[in-house]
Order: structure tokens, then C-alpha cells, then sequence
């Protein structure tokens, strides 16, 4: 039996930490995306969501906005979540670049929106519709004292199908108008 040296154990405490770091980032990501489809109502979103997942100075795009610091931000997520009946984010190919206390995240996203009755009524549409959308989440997290956070989070929209909500901010209708496919 070969004896372990120091460097041969450092090395592979090395290894396990980047291993850590990884399942700690990844599990971020999870609870993100779950805290989207586990909230009916929005009533969860409150300032403990987002201090257990953002920084105080986090950025976030989307298709539907930017939004920059802490401060409302429950408040925004549960006003464009409340535009539908039920939500399911699913994540996947998640890319970690560690660099000590940072990281960048990149990951694909299939996310659907059940269309609430209402809006489905005003549309003479049967209940249950919903608007799907295809995209990538990338971003930078940060290691606080609580964990790791999210500092920038960019969502980007590749593609959709169906209706999107009734009322859409300026920047949703943008972004809409961009993934509508070209007349020949």
C-alpha cells in the first residue's frame, strides 16, 4: 500500500471543495427555479425568497424587465407570476465556471405558464391554456456568509409557443415581436 503524502491529500481536498462549491451552486439554481412553481399566488415571495437567493445589489434581465437591487423585488416576481394559474421551470446543462468566491452560471430552461381561467375566458379559449418558452439563464453568483447568491442573473427567451399573458410590459411585447417568425 502506497502511503498518502501531504500534497496528494491537499490536492484532493482541492478537489472536493470545487466539488462542494459545485453541488452548493447547483442546488442555488434548483431552489430558484422550484421557488418559481412551488408559490401558488406569489404569497412566498417576500423578502426571506429573496434574501436566500439574491444579493443586495442583484441585477436581473429578463423578457420581461430589468430589475436592479434587492429592494422590490419580491414584489415584481410576484406581480408577473400572478399573471398565471400555475408555473414549471425545469433546468438543465448547468454550466459552473468557479473563480474563488464567484462564479459564472449558464443553463437551458423549458418553462411553461398555465394561463389563468380568466384569461383564457377573455380569449373565448377553453381553461388550461398556456404559453411555453424555451431559453438560457446565465449569470454570477457570489459566496456570502449565508451561502452562495446570485449577483446578475440574465434570462433569455430563444424561443415560445402559444399566447403570452394579457397584459405585457413594453419590454415583453419586445421581446415577443423578436421571436415571432419572419414572413417569407
Amino acid at each position: 500500500m502506497t502511503a498518502v503524502t501531504t500534497t496528494d491529500a491537499l490536492a484532493l481536498q482541492q478537489q472536493v471543495a470545487v466539488l462542494v462549491d459545485r453541488a452548493e451552486i447547483t442546488g442555488l439554481i434548483d431552489r430558484y427555479l422550484l421557488s418559481l412553481d412551488t408559490l401558488p399566488g406569489g404569497d412566498g415571495f417576500d423578502d426571506d425568497w429573496a434574501r436566500g437567493l439574491f444579493t443586495e445589489d442583484i441585477v436581473i434581465t429578463s423578457p420581461v424587465g430589468k430589475h436592479r437591487g434587492i429592494d422590490g423585488l419580491a414584489e415584481s416576481e410576484r406581480a408577473t407570476m400572478a399573471k398565471f394559474e400555475r408555473t414549471q421551470h425545469l433546468g438543465s446543462n448547468y454550466l459552473i465556471d468557479l473563480d474563488g468566491d464567484r462564479a459564472t452560471v449558464r443553463w437551458n430552461a423549458l418553462m411553461t405558464h398555465v394561463h389563468l381561467a380568466v384569461t383564457q375566458a377573455a380569449r373565448g379559449a377553453e381553461p388550461g391554456g398556456h404559453f411555453d418558452v424555451g431559453g438560457t439563464f446565465t449569470g454570477e453568483v457570489v459566496r456570502s456568509v449565508d451561502g452562495w447568491r446570485f449577483r446578475r442573473l440574465d434570462v433569455r427567451a430563444v424561443w415560445t409557443t402559444g399566447q403570452g399573458p394579457l397584459v405585457l410590459t413594453p419590454k415583453a411585447e419586445e421581446t415577443l415581436r423578436e421571436l415571432e417568425p419572419q414572413a417569407a
